[in-house]
C-alpha cells in the first residue's frame, strides 16, 4: 500500500507519460505537477517506487515508465476515489454516446453507432459484443400472409431486436391455417431462449408439434434467430490503435492484430468479464493470452439476466484509463436503457 504521497507521484508520472510516450524525470514532475515537495524527495520517491516494482527505467541516463503493477496500482486507485462503481459517467463521454443512440434507426445500428463513438472518444480498438440470440428470450412472433403461398415471418425479442425473414410455401396456406400456427408457435415459445425451443423439439413432447405448418413455421423461427446469432463483435479503431508509439514498430503489433483477428481469443477475452457486474481492468500481463500482454483492456457486460453483452476497449497499457472508463460506462448506460430506439433487421 503506498503512502497519499507516493500515490500522487506515481499518479504524476502515469499522467505525464499517457500524455507524451517518453520516460519522464524528476524534474518534469516537479516542473509541471503541484506536488508539494522538494526536487531531493521527488527523487527519493521515484527512487523508492522503482525498487518496488511501480515503475521502471526503460535506460540508465532515461527517466522512468510505469510497469504493469504501476499501473494496476493507479487503476485501484482511481476505483477507490473518484471513479467508484456508483460514479455516473461524464457528461462527454454520455452526450457522445446518446448521440451515437439518437442516430441508430436499429438494435445494430446502435451497437455500431456505439463502437463508433467509443473510438473516438478514447482513440483505441473499441468493441461491442451484442447478446447472443441463443440466450435471448422471445416476446412475439407474427405471420403476415402476402400471397397464399408466401407469409413474413417476424419476431421480437426480449431485447427489442426485430427479426424478420419470407417463407414461400409449395401449396396454398389459408389466413385461418397460418392464424392456427402463430397462435400455436407463440404459445410454444414466448419467454423461452433458443436453446428452450431446440430442447422442446428434440424432445417432440408438445403435441402442436405435430401439425406440420406448425413445425414448419416454428422451424423457420429457429432458422431466422440462427440467421441472426449475434455472436459477431463491431469492432472500430483499429486504425487508431495503430498510429500509437507502442505499434509502430510490427514486431510489437504483430501478436496484437494476430490476437484480434482470432474470435476465438477475442471471445474468451470478453467472456472473462461476463458476470463480474462492474467495470474490469486488465493490463498488459493480466490478460491471460500472453498475445495481449502488451495491451489493457477496459470492459464491462451490459443488458441483464441471461441476454448479456459486452463493451469494450482495447489499447495500450499508456492508455487514458479516467478516460476509458468513463467512456466504456457511458456505453454500458446506454445499451443498458429500456428504450432502445429498433425498428427491424432484414434477414433473407
Amino acid at each position: 500500500m503506498l503512502s497519499d504521497r507516493r500515490q500522487r507521484v506515481l499518479a504524476a508520472l502515469i499522467e505525464e507519460y499517457v500524455h507524451h510516450a517518453l520516460p519522464v524525470g524528476s524534474r518534469t514532475l516537479v516542473e509541471n505537477y503541484h506536488l508539494g515537495v522538494s526536487s531531493a524527495t521527488v527523487r527519493n520517491e521515484l527512487s523508492v517506487l522503482e525498487e518496488a516494482g511501480y515503475i521502471t527505467q526503460p535506460h540508465t541516463s532515461a527517466g522512468r515508465i510505469p510497469t504493469d503493477f504501476g499501473y494496476r496500482s493507479f487503476v485501484d486507485d482511481l476505483f477507490a476515489s473518484e471513479l467508484g462503481e456508483g460514479e455516473d459517467a461524464d457528461d462527454q463521454a454520455r452526450n457522445a454516446v446518446e448521440q451515437a443512440r439518437s442516430a441508430a434507426s436499429e438494435v445494430d445500428d446502435l451497437l455500431q453507432q456505439t463502437t463508433a463513438a467509443l473510438a473516438r472518444l478514447t482513440e483505441c480498438l473499441s468493441i461491442v459484443v451484442p447478446p447472443s440470440s441463443l440466450s435471448l428470450q422471445v416476446r412475439q412472433v407474427s405471420f403476415v400472409s402476402m400471397t397464399p403461398y408466401r407469409v413474413l415471418l417476424v419476431v421480437v425479442t426480449e431485447n427489442g431486436q426485430v427479426l424478420n425473414r419470407t417463407c414461400d410455401f409449395a401449396e396454398e396456406v389459408s389466413p385461418d391455417d397460418l392464424g392456427m400456427a402463430q397462435q400455436a408457435v407463440n404459445n410454444l415459445i414466448v419467454g423461452k431462449s433458443l436453446a428452450d425451443m431446440r430442447a422442446e423439439i428434440d424432445g417432440g413432447l408438445n403435441q402442436q408439434l405435430q401439425n406440420p405448418l406448425v413445425k414448419i413455421m416454428l422451424g423457420e423461427v429457429l432458422s431466422c434467430l440462427q440467421g441472426r446469432e449475434a455472436g459477431h463483435a463491431h469492432r472500430l479503431g483499429l486504425s487508431t490503435l495503430l498510429q500509437q508509439p507502442e505499434f509502430q514498430h510490427a514486431k510489437a503489433l504483430v501478436p496484437v492484430l494476430q490476437s484480434l483477428e482470432d474470435d476465438t481469443v477475442l471471445f474468451e477475452l470478453l467472456d472473462s468479464v461476463q458476470g463480474e457486474g462492474k467495470t474490469v481492468v486488465r493490463i498488459g500481463h493480466e490478460n491471460e493470452n500472453e498475445l495481449l500482454s502488451g495491451v489493457s483492456v477496459v470492459a464491462s457486460q451490459f443488458g441483464n439476466g441471461s441476454a448479456t453483452g459486452v463493451v469494450a476497449v482495447i489499447g495500450p497499457t499508456r492508455m487514458n484509463y479516467a478516460q476509458v472508463i468513463r467512456a466504456v460506462r457511458a456505453a454500458r448506460e446506454t445499451l443498458d436503457s429500456d428504450n432502445p430506439q429498433t425498428t427491424s433487421t432484414q434477414e433473407g
